[in-house]
């Protein structure tokens, strides 16, 4: 994951997350990538989600690794791309789906969420396997059910 550090950018219009926190650092980030917002952000990266080729390869030609860009840049946002990945549960696109799922796992575990789930978040068993879709679905939902509460407004 990439970490962006925030060094003389300009101060951006203070925001809030659903439970008040503020939301400076995601619109400075989002407007240091050449985003207008933070949503436009998520979008960008959500459109993406289906693309079979918007990935990388880290690892070295040895042990080839695939990186799989979108998911990883949603899953970094944390809390705010949650409720936009739950709407990817209902996907019939296999590897749309394994990736929302991925993503979602990494988005609850943003200390911004495991904060009001008490520590809770998608804990999929076996992570970017088609065949394990089903069953990674099911564990997604019946978080999104414990916790959907807190991203109603």
């Amino acid at each position: 994951m990439l970490l962006v550090a925030c060094t003389g950018a300009p101060q951006a219009e203070s925001s809030t997350t659903a439970d008040g926190a503020p939301q400076e650092s995601a619109t400075i980030e989002a407007a240091e990538k050449g985003f207008a917002s933070p949503d436009d952000k998520i979008h960008y990266y959500l459109e993406r989600l289906s693309d079979r080729n918007y990935t990388e390869t880290y690892g070295g030609e040895e042990h080839p690794r695939t990186w799989y860009t979108a998911a990883e840049e949603l899953g970094g946002i944390g809390e705010p791309a949650v409720p936009h990945l739950v709407q990817y549960l209902d996907s019939d696109d296999p590897w749309e789906l394994k990736l929302a799922l991925y993503a979602l796992m990494l988005a609850s575990q943003d200390p911004a969420v495991t904060a009001r789930t008490d520590g809770d978040y998608v804990r999929l068993g076996t992570v970017l396997d088609e065949n394990e879709n089903a069953a990674n679905r099911a564990i997604a939902r019946d978080w999104w059910q414990r916790w959907s509460h807190l991203w109603q407004e």
